[in-house]
């Protein structure tokens, strides 16, 4: 069995090696809930920037939804100086990304390309807006690969010149953490990823 790297490891080294600095972090966010425990850790080492970037989300009432209930979070819980950026929203960017694998099981090809395509968008809003990091929340959840999601974020980051954080936040608890905090702050918890071929699984259909 190949060896898979330890990305959050990997990430409490470069804390370390801030040396008290708060540089510049772009996060980008898919939701609240998964944005806790996140900011949370990272708050008190960068200056952090959310970029809600998430063309993928289906219905537009789910996409504002979320966006909704991330602003609320934020502005509750008062973290260090972190603000909140709303993308344009642009479902067919993300039909355009998925086209040829519509059916696709969830955590596949499908899913790899829409990591890409959300995780492009961030590092390419980093690279323009002199940010010194960036990095997304999606390995929080323990049905998204951390392994294809760094592997992404470093070809990015050659890509735009913007260093991505290597992250696995799901590890040390953060995912239960992530639950923790929703319930304290009474956040609204999705039941599905957020595109429509991930919420017909669950006997959701476009009204």
């Amino acid at each position: 069995m190949p060896n898979v790297p330890n990305y959050s490891r990997e990430m409490d080294a470069v804390l370390r090696g801030l040396n008290g600095r708060r540089p510049r972090l772009l996060l980008h966010a898919c939701c609240g809930p998964c944005s806790s425990a996140v900011l949370e850790q990272l708050s008190q080492y960068f200056e952090i920037t959310i970029l809600y970037y998430n063309p993928n989300i289906w219905p537009a009432e789910e996409y504002h939804r979320r966006e909704e209930e991330l602003e609320r979070f934020v502005a509750q819980a008062h973290p260090l100086g972190v603000t909140v950026v709303e993308d344009r929203y642009d479902p067919q960017e993300f039909y355009d990304a998925a086209r040829g694998l519509e059916d696709e099981p969830e955590r596949g090809q499908r899913c790899t390309a829409c990591y890409r395509l959300r995780m492009r968008r961030a590092a390419q809003y980093a690279a323009e807006h002199g940010f010194d990091w960036f990095t997304t929340t999606l390995s929080i959840s323990p049905h998204k690969d951390a392994v294809r999601i760094n592997q992404i974020g470093q070809e990015l980051a050659a890509e735009f010149g913007v260093p991505h954080l290597p992250s696995d936040f799901k590890k040390k608890n953060g995912y239960l953490r992530s639950l923790q905090l929703s319930a304290e702050y009474g956040l609204y918890r999705q039941d599905y990823c957020g595109c429509v071929f991930s919420a017909r699984p669950r006997g959701q259909e476009e009204g």
